[in-house]
Protein backbone atom coordinates (compact mmCIF):
# COMPACT_ATOMS: atom_id res chain seq x y z
CA UNK A 1 0.00 0.00 0.00
CA UNK A 2 1.02 3.62 -0.41
CA UNK A 3 1.63 6.15 2.35
CA UNK A 4 3.68 9.10 3.56
CA UNK A 5 6.50 9.03 6.12
CA UNK A 6 5.47 11.39 8.90
CA UNK A 7 8.28 10.62 11.34
CA UNK A 8 11.56 8.74 11.35
CA UNK A 9 13.74 7.92 14.34
CA UNK A 10 16.16 5.17 15.32
CA UNK A 11 15.88 3.36 11.99
CA UNK A 12 12.08 3.18 12.19
CA UNK A 13 9.76 5.12 9.90
CA UNK A 14 6.15 5.87 10.72
CA UNK A 15 4.09 5.78 7.55
CA UNK A 16 0.61 7.25 7.39
CA UNK A 17 -1.64 5.31 5.06
CA UNK A 18 -5.27 5.97 4.28
CA UNK A 19 -6.44 4.24 7.47
CA UNK A 20 -3.60 4.07 9.99
CA UNK A 21 0.02 4.78 10.92
CA UNK A 22 2.35 1.81 10.41
CA UNK A 23 5.82 1.37 11.88
CA UNK A 24 8.20 0.41 9.08
CA UNK A 25 11.80 -0.51 8.40
CA UNK A 26 13.52 0.28 5.10
CA UNK A 27 14.83 -2.34 2.69
CA UNK A 28 18.61 -2.67 2.66
CA UNK A 29 18.64 -1.87 -1.05
CA UNK A 30 18.25 1.83 -0.22
CA UNK A 31 21.62 1.83 1.59
CA UNK A 32 23.27 0.35 -1.47
CA UNK A 33 21.70 3.08 -3.59
CA UNK A 34 22.91 5.68 -1.07
CA UNK A 35 19.30 6.78 -0.68
CA UNK A 36 17.84 7.08 2.78
CA UNK A 37 14.10 7.50 3.36
CA UNK A 38 13.15 10.98 4.58
CA UNK A 39 10.21 12.42 6.47
CA UNK A 40 7.78 13.61 3.80
CA UNK A 41 8.62 10.81 1.37
CA UNK A 42 5.72 9.18 -0.43
CA UNK A 43 6.41 5.46 -0.27
CA UNK A 44 5.16 2.01 -1.18
CA UNK A 45 5.13 -0.41 1.76
CA UNK A 46 4.51 -4.09 2.36
CA UNK A 47 2.75 -4.95 5.63
CA UNK A 48 2.83 -8.23 7.53
CA UNK A 49 1.59 -8.83 11.08
CA UNK A 50 1.14 -5.11 11.66
CA UNK A 51 4.75 -4.25 10.72
CA UNK A 52 5.77 -2.68 7.46
CA UNK A 53 8.72 -2.61 5.08
CA UNK A 54 9.39 0.30 2.75
CA UNK A 55 9.73 -1.16 -0.75
CA UNK A 56 9.86 1.96 -2.89
CA UNK A 57 10.42 5.70 -2.49
CA UNK A 58 8.59 7.78 -5.06
CA UNK A 59 10.23 10.74 -6.80
CA UNK A 60 10.64 13.83 -4.62
CA UNK A 61 9.50 17.29 -5.67
CA UNK A 62 11.88 18.93 -3.18
CA UNK A 63 14.50 17.93 -0.64
CA UNK A 64 15.76 19.90 2.36
CA UNK A 65 18.69 19.01 4.60
CA UNK A 66 17.97 21.24 7.62
CA UNK A 67 15.40 20.14 8.57
CA UNK A 68 15.68 16.84 6.71
CA UNK A 69 12.35 16.60 4.92
CA UNK A 70 11.12 15.80 1.42
CA UNK A 71 8.28 17.08 -0.76
CA UNK A 72 7.84 20.40 1.02
CA UNK A 73 5.65 22.57 -1.24
CA UNK A 74 5.50 25.78 0.77
CA UNK A 75 7.56 27.84 3.22
CA UNK A 76 6.46 30.48 5.68
CA UNK A 77 9.49 32.80 5.71
CA UNK A 78 9.25 34.27 9.21
CA UNK A 79 10.91 37.57 10.14
CA UNK A 80 10.22 40.00 12.96
CA UNK A 81 8.99 43.27 11.48
CA UNK A 82 10.93 45.13 14.20
CA UNK A 83 13.30 44.46 17.08
CA UNK A 84 15.39 43.68 15.12
CA UNK A 85 14.55 45.50 11.89
CA UNK A 86 14.30 43.32 8.79
CA UNK A 87 17.61 42.45 7.17
CA UNK A 88 16.54 42.42 3.51
CA UNK A 89 19.74 40.72 2.33
CA UNK A 90 18.98 37.86 4.71
CA UNK A 91 15.33 37.77 3.63
CA UNK A 92 16.37 37.56 -0.01
CA UNK A 93 18.75 34.69 0.74
CA UNK A 94 15.87 32.71 2.21
CA UNK A 95 13.68 33.55 -0.78
CA UNK A 96 16.23 32.35 -3.33
CA UNK A 97 16.79 29.17 -1.30
CA UNK A 98 13.05 28.48 -1.48
CA UNK A 99 12.98 29.11 -5.21
CA UNK A 100 16.05 26.92 -5.75
CA UNK A 101 14.31 24.08 -3.89
CA UNK A 102 11.05 24.53 -5.82
CA UNK A 103 9.21 25.71 -2.71
CA UNK A 104 6.57 28.46 -2.77
CA UNK A 105 7.50 31.21 -0.29
CA UNK A 106 5.12 33.38 1.75
CA UNK A 107 6.68 36.11 3.88
CA UNK A 108 5.26 36.21 7.43
CA UNK A 109 6.17 39.32 9.41
CA UNK A 110 5.89 38.69 13.14
CA UNK A 111 5.51 41.21 16.01
CA UNK A 112 3.22 43.28 13.77
CA UNK A 113 2.10 45.38 16.75
CA UNK A 114 5.57 47.01 16.89
CA UNK A 115 5.19 48.76 13.50
CA UNK A 116 2.96 51.62 12.45
CA UNK A 117 0.49 51.23 9.60
CA UNK A 118 2.75 53.34 7.37
CA UNK A 119 5.78 51.16 8.15
CA UNK A 120 3.79 48.01 7.47
CA UNK A 121 2.58 49.35 4.13
CA UNK A 122 6.08 50.37 3.01
CA UNK A 123 7.56 46.98 3.83
CA UNK A 124 4.62 45.14 2.27
CA UNK A 125 4.94 47.07 -1.00
CA UNK A 126 8.68 46.44 -1.12
CA UNK A 127 8.18 42.67 -0.82
CA UNK A 128 5.08 42.53 -3.05
CA UNK A 129 7.10 44.35 -5.70
CA UNK A 130 9.38 41.34 -6.13
CA UNK A 131 6.47 38.90 -6.34
CA UNK A 132 5.87 37.57 -2.82
CA UNK A 133 2.81 37.62 -0.58
CA UNK A 134 3.16 39.23 2.85
CA UNK A 135 1.13 38.25 5.91
CA UNK A 136 1.29 40.21 9.17
CA UNK A 137 1.14 38.15 12.34
CA UNK A 138 1.76 38.13 16.06
CA UNK A 139 2.48 34.52 16.97
CA UNK A 140 2.16 35.06 20.74
CA UNK A 141 -1.19 36.86 20.51
CA UNK A 142 -2.61 34.65 17.73
CA UNK A 143 -2.98 37.58 15.31
CA UNK A 144 -3.08 36.42 11.69
CA UNK A 145 -3.09 32.72 12.59
CA UNK A 146 -6.39 32.04 10.80
CA UNK A 147 -4.89 33.51 7.60
CA UNK A 148 -1.93 31.16 7.90
CA UNK A 149 -4.15 28.15 8.50
CA UNK A 150 -5.99 28.93 5.26
CA UNK A 151 -2.63 28.78 3.44
CA UNK A 152 -1.83 25.38 4.98
CA UNK A 153 -4.62 23.58 3.14
CA UNK A 154 -3.34 20.96 0.74
CA UNK A 155 0.30 21.97 1.30
CA UNK A 156 3.34 20.53 3.07
CA UNK A 157 4.69 23.59 4.84
CA UNK A 158 7.99 24.35 6.56
CA UNK A 159 9.01 27.45 8.50
CA UNK A 160 12.27 29.23 7.81
CA UNK A 161 13.88 32.43 8.96
CA UNK A 162 16.55 33.75 11.34
CA UNK A 163 16.82 32.80 14.99
CA UNK A 164 14.62 34.90 17.26
CA UNK A 165 11.98 35.62 14.63
CA UNK A 166 9.36 33.55 16.45
CA UNK A 167 9.29 30.32 14.40
CA UNK A 168 8.96 27.98 17.38
CA UNK A 169 6.23 30.12 18.95
CA UNK A 170 4.38 30.16 15.63
CA UNK A 171 4.51 26.36 15.29
CA UNK A 172 3.22 25.94 18.84
CA UNK A 173 0.36 28.35 18.13
CA UNK A 174 -0.55 26.75 14.80
CA UNK A 175 -0.76 23.21 16.13
CA UNK A 176 -2.03 24.25 19.57
CA UNK A 177 0.54 21.93 21.10
CA UNK A 178 -0.75 22.23 24.66
CA UNK A 179 -4.13 20.90 23.55
CA UNK A 180 -2.94 18.17 21.18
CA UNK A 181 -4.77 14.85 21.30
CA UNK A 182 -3.01 12.02 23.09
CA UNK A 183 -4.90 9.11 21.51
CA UNK A 184 -3.45 5.83 20.25
CA UNK A 185 -2.09 7.37 17.05
CA UNK A 186 -0.25 10.09 18.92
CA UNK A 187 1.16 7.59 21.42
CA UNK A 188 2.38 5.33 18.63
CA UNK A 189 4.68 7.95 17.15
CA UNK A 190 5.67 9.46 20.50
CA UNK A 191 3.97 12.79 19.98
CA UNK A 192 3.95 15.05 23.01
CA UNK A 193 7.48 14.03 24.01
CA UNK A 194 8.90 16.97 22.16
CA UNK A 195 12.54 16.47 23.09
CA UNK A 196 13.65 15.09 19.72
CA UNK A 197 15.35 17.22 17.09
CA UNK A 198 13.95 15.05 14.31
CA UNK A 199 11.41 16.45 11.88
CA UNK A 200 7.83 15.29 12.05
CA UNK A 201 4.81 16.01 9.89
CA UNK A 202 1.70 17.15 11.73
CA UNK A 203 -1.62 16.91 9.93
CA UNK A 204 -3.34 20.28 9.99
CA UNK A 205 -6.00 21.99 7.89
CA UNK A 206 -6.02 19.23 5.23
CA UNK A 207 -2.25 19.60 4.84
CA UNK A 208 0.97 18.96 6.74
CA UNK A 209 3.16 21.22 8.85
CA UNK A 210 6.80 20.28 9.43
CA UNK A 211 7.12 20.21 13.21
CA UNK A 212 10.66 21.49 13.50
CA UNK A 213 12.05 24.92 14.37
CA UNK A 214 12.56 25.34 10.64
CA UNK A 215 15.66 25.90 8.61
CA UNK A 216 17.87 28.83 9.48
CA UNK A 217 20.88 27.64 7.50
CA UNK A 218 21.49 30.05 4.62
CA UNK A 219 24.57 28.52 3.05
CA UNK A 220 24.26 28.96 -0.70
CA UNK A 221 27.65 27.58 -1.73
CA UNK A 222 26.01 24.46 -3.19
CA UNK A 223 24.04 26.51 -5.71
CA UNK A 224 25.09 26.53 -9.34
CA UNK A 225 25.87 29.97 -10.80
CA UNK A 226 24.25 29.02 -14.12
CA UNK A 227 20.98 28.20 -12.35
CA UNK A 228 20.96 31.13 -9.91
CA UNK A 229 18.94 33.27 -12.35
CA UNK A 230 16.03 30.81 -12.06
CA UNK A 231 15.75 31.60 -8.35
CA UNK A 232 14.61 35.15 -9.19
CA UNK A 233 10.98 34.95 -10.40
CA UNK A 234 11.09 38.48 -11.85
CA UNK A 235 13.79 37.33 -14.31
CA UNK A 236 11.65 34.52 -15.69
CA UNK A 237 10.18 36.30 -18.71
CA UNK A 238 13.61 37.64 -19.72
CA UNK A 239 15.89 34.65 -19.08
CA UNK A 240 15.64 33.30 -22.61
CA UNK A 241 15.45 36.61 -24.48
CA UNK A 242 19.12 37.56 -24.19
CA UNK A 243 21.41 37.54 -27.22
CA UNK A 244 23.70 34.90 -25.74
CA UNK A 245 22.44 31.53 -24.57
CA UNK A 246 23.39 30.98 -20.92
CA UNK A 247 23.61 34.71 -20.26
CA UNK A 248 24.34 35.34 -16.57
CA UNK A 249 22.82 38.85 -16.77
CA UNK A 250 26.06 40.40 -15.61
CA UNK A 251 28.61 41.68 -18.13
CA UNK A 252 27.15 40.18 -21.30
CA UNK A 253 25.96 42.59 -24.04
CA UNK A 254 22.33 42.73 -25.21
CA UNK A 255 21.04 41.20 -21.99
CA UNK A 256 17.24 41.26 -21.66
CA UNK A 257 17.37 41.41 -17.86
CA UNK A 258 19.68 44.45 -17.86
CA UNK A 259 17.43 46.09 -20.44
CA UNK A 260 14.39 45.47 -18.21
CA UNK A 261 16.37 46.89 -15.29
CA UNK A 262 17.13 50.09 -17.20
CA UNK A 263 13.43 50.42 -18.06
CA UNK A 264 12.37 50.04 -14.42
CA UNK A 265 10.75 46.63 -14.92
CA UNK A 266 13.15 44.93 -12.48
CA UNK A 267 13.88 46.17 -8.97
CA UNK A 268 17.41 47.63 -8.79
CA UNK A 269 18.05 46.40 -5.25
CA UNK A 270 17.12 42.84 -6.23
CA UNK A 271 19.32 42.96 -9.32
CA UNK A 272 22.28 44.23 -7.29
CA UNK A 273 21.62 41.48 -4.76
CA UNK A 274 21.64 38.93 -7.60
CA UNK A 275 25.03 40.21 -8.78
CA UNK A 276 26.47 39.96 -5.24
CA UNK A 277 25.32 36.35 -4.93
CA UNK A 278 26.58 35.53 -8.42
CA UNK A 279 30.01 36.94 -7.56
CA UNK A 280 29.96 35.01 -4.27
CA UNK A 281 29.35 31.75 -6.16
CA UNK A 282 32.02 32.58 -8.73
CA UNK A 283 34.50 33.32 -5.96
CA UNK A 284 33.63 30.02 -4.28
CA UNK A 285 34.34 28.12 -7.50
CA UNK A 286 37.98 29.18 -7.30
CA UNK A 287 38.42 27.04 -4.19
CA UNK A 288 36.67 23.92 -5.47
CA UNK A 289 38.89 21.08 -6.58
Amino acid sequence: MEGKIIKGIGGFYYVKTKDEIIECKARGKFRHKDMKPMVGDNVLINVSNGKGVIEEIFDRTSELIRPTVANVTQAFVVFAIKNPDINFDLLNRFLILCEYNNIKAIVCLNKVDLASEKEREEIKNKINDIGYDVLFINAKEGIGIDMLKERLKGEETVLCGPSGAGKSTLINTLINRTHMETGSVSEKIGRGKHTTRHSELIEIEEGYLVDSPGFSNIDISFMDKENLRYSFPEFEEYNHSCKFRGCLHNKEPQCAVKKALSEGEINEYRYNFYIRILEELQEGEKYKW
